[in-house]
């Protein structure tokens, strides 16, 4: 019979890889995705640039953050919760979210953000932060 390791020994190992060793380790069982996802969310700031990102941290907005974005007409993605609460294991965001949000609104939105700093950046990037604090 083959013993499993202690999850805690496969975290302590999994802790060592890159990111893009972990992708591949996600897809082995559940349990390692269940240890992995924490893992590459933690380090998720370098990837808020990404309008796909930024689309899985607008679907772990709750209601009441979401319910601050109905006076700027904000089209939310309409899809159903991700499986994991993603955004509870960042552990830091940066000025890449600047550049997630307008590349979201670009990609998403009819109506294209030119700069950074117009109401709904401000009310997304703000619906965001509350989310991840």
């Amino acid at each position: 019979m083959i013993e499993k390791l202690p999850c805690e020994c496969l975290l302590e190992i999994f802790n060592k890889f890159r990111d893009n060793s972990l992708f591949s380790c996600l897809l082995v069982n559940r349990r390692w995705c269940r240890i992995i996802v924490p893992i590459l969310w933690r380090n998720i700031d370098k990837h808020l640039g990404d309008r796909r990102a930024i689309r899985i941290c607008l679907l772990s907005l709750n209601a009441e953050e979401q319910t601050l974005l109905i006076p700027f007409n904000i089209a939310l993605p309409n899809c159903p919760k991700p499986l994991f609460e993603y955004t509870s294991y960042t552990t830091s965001i940066s000025d890449h979210l600047n550049i997630g949000i307008v590349d979201w609104f670009n990609y998403y939105d009819d109506s294209p953000v030119e700069y950074i700093g117009n109401g709904l950046h401000n009310a997304l990037k703000c619906s965001l932060i509350s989310m991840f604090l």
